[in-house]
């Protein structure tokens, strides 16, 4: 099925005067879930981030070090699997015709990735002339309320405004929905993992607004004033829309705007380059966002904490990684507020568990063996709040080597968890700590060790991250995720994952957990912690049983009560 895609895909180079064709996982909207996967449909990779290129006589996917194993178990059959940290596009593809469409890449990427060859703009995607994606259907974005998001649209578009004054610029266009959302307090249905709203945003220095979408998604936002219907302006009439507007200076995000759209307003006007400033702004949460993180997360630690007392206790005999994935997303279920996961669950067991982003089918599904260790990575949509947690779950005794790993991926944790911040903290120095007990004994983990989370909004959000290569400095209410992990090849993988936020007081700047599972007492080697590891344990396995203990079952409250 995939090499006939491929062979019908070369039937139309001809008809283009091109050589290959670049096919990205991101769709118009640079979503990391797209809503049309074409990057799967021509390849079988399933992963959340990759490109492709087919070319005459060779096929290339690149990925991260996330999903190597992944991409050779699914796509090398027919693809070339290049781990793109390695060697770049440009150092292996050289001196070709490559066509790409341009609503799908940012002038900035294509020239990193494919300087050494003659680009060729195609408007229509060639993906999906060969494939007929499903159209799904549309409906109204809705406002969020004030009191829930702790500031009003009108104050936010006010500070994007003196970013614009502050940098000469007369206008700026926001082509990141999640910014969009953010931005005027809204939500949306268009993404399966995200309340996120497919739109786009022009906006002046005057405070005024205009939204590039499907007007019919503005119905509830025109019955509720918010905009006004000279406000809505179809992707037809942007052209002569900018035509008039006064000024010259247009801002653009360097990460979202596509060449699409840059060559439209490139016409009128002069482009500034910059990071979306609603981006630093989305990612220092307020208190009332802060406030209601910590609710889903009380919610959503009482579900996993339910999954993980059974998952041990259960007769493995029929137990598989997608009756058990199935299973948690029941316990979250019976939460009135939660509304849908964040991304798709990874249940790894054994093996499995060494595939970083590995997502079990019906095809592909592992029976959980007694000996095995689980990998379950997870996280829910909730009203309101987004949440992101991973847990090994061990079912038997395990050997020194994997207690071991267990247990220094488990000091670099806490070492992130109790991390002393100070006003020039960064994310590449916070990952230092992380990996230190791995890397004394040879090992590390080709991931970061973790990324920014929304307000419910996208389970990954910048600029913010604890990775070697981030120079964001960590400020006051910024959420993240902290994972690191360990993963042997063909045999297991580990990770233990909370969110954090960073807390500023007058006397401290720390990190605050957010998520409350239970860990697992069964794989730490307790002859590897030090006495403020242990106080940690001991005090969060406290918090956890006083916030559940009353929640729970005689026997679950047994059993959690053990891990004090």
């Amino acid at each position: 099925m995939i090499l006939e895609k491929i062979k019908i895909l070369r039937k139309k180079f001809k008809q283009y005067n091109i050589d290959g064709y670049i096919i990205p996982k991101n769709d118009e909207y640079f979503s990391e879930y797209a809503k049309n996967d074409r990057l799967k449909n021509i390849t079988g990779f399933s992963g959340s981030a990759g490109f492709a290129v087919v070319l005459k006589k060779q096929n290339y996917l690149f990925v991260d070090g996330r999903y190597t194993i992944q991409a050779h178990q699914q796509s090398s059959k027919n693809f070339k699997i290049i781990e793109i940290h390695k060697k770049l596009p440009h150092t292996i593809i050289k001196n070709f015709n490559l066509g790409y469409d341009p609503t799908l890449f940012t002038s900035k990427l294509l020239n990193k990735y494919f300087k050494n060859n003659n680009l060729i703009s195609i408007d229509q995607n060639l993906i999906d002339q060969i494939f007929k994606f499903k159209e799904k259907p549309t409906k109204p974005f809705y406002s969020l309320d004030t009191k829930i998001v702790g500031e009003p649209y009108s104050s936010k578009i006010s500070k994007v405004v003196r970013f614009l004054k502050n940098n000469k610029a007369d206008y700026c266009f926001i082509s990141a929905p999640e910014n969009v959302a953010w931005l005027l307090n809204i939500r949306g249905y268009d993404n399966p993992n995200s309340p996120i709203a497919n739109a786009r945003l022009i906006l002046n220095k005057k405070k005024e607004f205009f939204l590039i979408t499907n007007e019919k998604k503005l119905k509830n936002l025109l019955l509720d004033k918010k905009i006004k219907k000279k406000q809505i302006l179809p992707i037809k009439s942007l052209p002569q829309f900018l035509d008039n507007l006064k000024g010259k200076n247009f801002i653009i995000d360097n990460k979202t705007c596509s060449i699409f759209y840059e060559k439209i307003i490139k016409s009128n006007f002069n482009i500034l380059k910059f990071d979306d400033p609603v981006y630093e702004l989305k990612s220092m949460k307020n208190s009332n966002e802060i406030k209601h993180m910590i609710e889903a997360h009380k919610k959503d630690g009482l579900a996993l904490t339910r999954f993980i007392y059974w998952i041990k206790n259960v007769n493995k005999k029929k137990i598989t990684e997608v009756y058990a994935q199935n299973k948690l997303e029941k316990f979250r279920k019976l939460n009135k507020d939660y509304l849908f996961p964040g991304f798709d669950t990874i249940a790894g067991a054994g093996s499995n568990g060494a595939i970083v982003h590995y997502r079990a089918n019906k095809k592909t599904t592992k029976k959980i063996e007694q000996n095995d260790i689980l990998l379950v990575d997870s996280g829910g949509q909730y009203h309101y709040g987004t949440t992101d947690v991973t847990r090994t779950i061990s079912f038997s005794k395990q050997n020194k080597f994997i207690k071991n790993a267990y247990t220094n991926v488990l000091k670099g944790h806490i070492a992130v968890a109790l991390t002393n911040l100070n006003k020039d903290d960064t994310g590449k120095k916070i990952d230092i700590r992380a990996r230190k007990y791995l890397k004394k004994e040879g090992q590390d983990y080709a991931h970061g060790t973790g990324h920014g989370v929304g307000f419910f909004l996208n389970v990954h959000e910048g600029p913010q991250s604890i990775s070697k290569h981030n120079s964001i400095k960590i400020k006051n209410g910024m959420i993240l995720s902290n994972e690191p992990g360990f993963y042997k090849k063909n045999h297991f993988g580990i990770r233990i994952e909370n969110l954090i936020y960073a807390k500023k007081t007058k006397r401290s700047f720390n990190f605050e957990n957010l998520t409350l599972a239970p860990l697992e007492k069964d794989l730490i080697n307790y002859k590897l912690l030090n006495k403020i590891e242990k106080d940690y344990l001991f005090k969060y396995h406290l918090n956890i049983y006083s916030e559940f203990s009353s929640l729970l079952n005689k026997k679950e409250r047994k059993w959690l009560a053990t891990l004090i």
